[in-house]
């Protein structure tokens, strides 16, 4: 059990802030979790706080003798609209608030501002993208070395594992593979892409929060070799002991129909260029500096898929 006794606060419980306060209650630290809903896992050390992060106050309370904050909250829809109106606003408020407290802020962050995509892109890759999506990330990650609050911007890519749900290798991939139904992804089924577990990430977040020669930077989650969407999905099937699953693409031409009508394809054709080329990162500077790498894909597999099937039957 941990010494500590000063919390960590987690805020927002989707897939990466549960699976950040789950690994710190098993560690034996407390945590503070605080959602609008007052959601989360249900763990003796984990204390789950209905309340709002963009109140100045009420957050001020929260961040009362904690260590670290985890800023694992998303904006209310995935658009660029959606995005400007709420996230700079939400991080100004805990960052103002981390400052004042003298404690580090660790946010999760997309490889959306890399500027050169078409490389591999590593730690010191430009992050200058501009527009749509792409940019008010390039604008997050300003604000945030700009602000005197110590930060840490823990990159990854898509992710997949257990309570990953709305991604790319979620639900539109996951349970298709364990029915034997067609898998059907964007842009190409062949591509190199990389995909992040997310319980790597959130250990990475921790490591980072807990190492203050690794503050005031941007370092990548660890993540495994690039793989394409027909290789995971093949890995899935092998970790359930079914047949290798049928992958089809959408096609193009429906994407670009669906995309007039759809606000939600739309804003997804906006990051098609990540999956019609080579989308690949390299963690390696940063595991050298956590001290671990990925989880090797057949073990993050197996997980994934026991999670889903617990899912399934509950």
């Amino acid at each position: 059990m941990s010494h500590n006794p000063h919390p960590f606060l987690v805020i927002g419980a989707g897939p990466l802030g549960w699976t950040v306060a789950s690994q710190l209650a098993e560690q034996g630290e407390r945590v503070r979790l605080l959602t609008r809903s007052g959601s989360g896992p249900e763990h003796p050390l984990i204390d789950r706080v209905r309340g709002d992060a963009s109140d100045p106050a009420h957050l001020a309370a929260q961040l009362d003798g904690v260590q670290a904050v985890f800023h694992c909250m998303h904006g209310s829809a995935y658009t660029e609209k959606a995005w400007r109106a709420e996230l700079p606003q939400a991080e100004r408020v805990v960052l103002d608030a981390a400052a004042e407290a003298g404690v580090v802020v660790v946010f999760p962050e997309s490889l959306y501002s890399y500027s050169e995509p078409e490389r591999t892109m590593s730690e010191d890759s430009p992050r200058r993208a501009r527009g749509g999506k792409r940019g008010v990330r390039t604008e997050l990650l300003a604000a945030r070395a700009a602000h005197p609050a110590h930060t840490v911007s823990v990159v990854a890519s898509d992710y997949f594992g257990p309570q990953a749900l709305n991604a790319h290798a979620g639900e539109r991939m996951v349970p298709l593979v364990l029915a034997r139904r067609t898998v059907r992804v964007v842009g190409s089924a062949d591509q190199p892409h990389s995909f992040t577990y997310v319980p790597d990430y959130a250990a990475a977040m921790i490591a980072a929060a807990r190492d203050e020669s690794l503050w005031d930077r941007v370092l990548h989650a660890p993540t495994g070799p690039a793989l394409s969407q027909r290789a995971l999905a093949g890995a899935f099937a092998t970790a359930a002991g079914v047949p290798a699953a049928k992958v089809a693409v959408l096609p193009r031409r429906l994407m670009k129909a669906l995309g007039l009508v759809m606000p939600s394809i739309r804003e997804l054709n906006e990051l098609e260029y990540q999956f019609t080329a080579p989308f690949v990162m390299d963690s390696s500077a940063s595991e050298a500096l956590f001290g671990f790498g990925p989880t090797p894909l057949d073990e993050a597999a197996r997980a994934t898929v026991a999670w889903w099937r617990d899912r399934a039957a509950s």
